[in-house]
C-alpha cells in the first residue's frame, strides 16, 4: 500500500498531542530535531500516526523491533492522547518509560488503547522500543 502524504497543518493548528500549536510543539520533531526525552519522541509519536505520518512512526521506531512497513487505517482516527506516568528518560539514561492512553475513533466508533511502552537510546536519539 501507497504511503498517503501526512495532512497539512497550519502554524496555528493545535497539535494532535494536545501540547500546543503543532509548529511549536510536534513539527520540529516531524522536521527531523531529536526528541529531548521518552514523553516528547512518544507525544510526536502520537501526532504521526493522527497525522498519518508513517514514514515518521517508522524512523523514530528501533531497528530491531520496527516492522518492516505500517498501513494506515483511513477508517481509523487518532483523536486525544493522555499521558498518565513517564520515568526515566533524563539526560544520562538509556532509556525510559511512558504509559499513555490513544484514544481513537474508528468508523465513528470510539475507542482507547493503553500501553505502558519503553524508549531506548539509539545513535543518541531516543526511540520507541515497544511495549512492556
Amino acid at each position: 500500500m501507497a504511503r498517503r502524504s501526512p495532512k497539512p497543518r497550519t502554524a496555528s493548528s493545535v497539535c494532535p498531542c494536545g501540547r500546543g500549536p503543532y509548529q511549536s510543539c510536534c513539527a520540529p520533531l516531524h522536521d527531523g530535531k531529536a526528541a529531548a526525552d521518552p514523553e516528547s519522541l512518544m507525544r510526536s509519536r502520537f501526532s504521526a500516526y493522527a497525522l498519518d505520518n508513517s514514514d515518521y512512526v517508522l524512523l523514530t521506531w528501533h531497528p530491531e523491533t520496527r516492522p518492516a512497513s505500517i498501513e494506515a487505517d483511513p477508517s481509523l482516527r487518532w483523536t486525544r492522547l493522555e499521558v498518565l506516568e513517564h520515568s526515566g528518560g533524563g539526560v544520562f539514561d538509556a532509556e525510559g518509560i511512558v504509559e499513555f492512553r490513544a484514544h481513537f475513533s474508528d468508523g465513528g466508533r470510539p475507542g482507547v488503547m493503553a500501553e505502558k511502552s519503553r524508549f531506548t537510546r539509539h545513535d543518541g536519539r531516543w526511540v520507541y522500543w515497544g511495549p512492556l
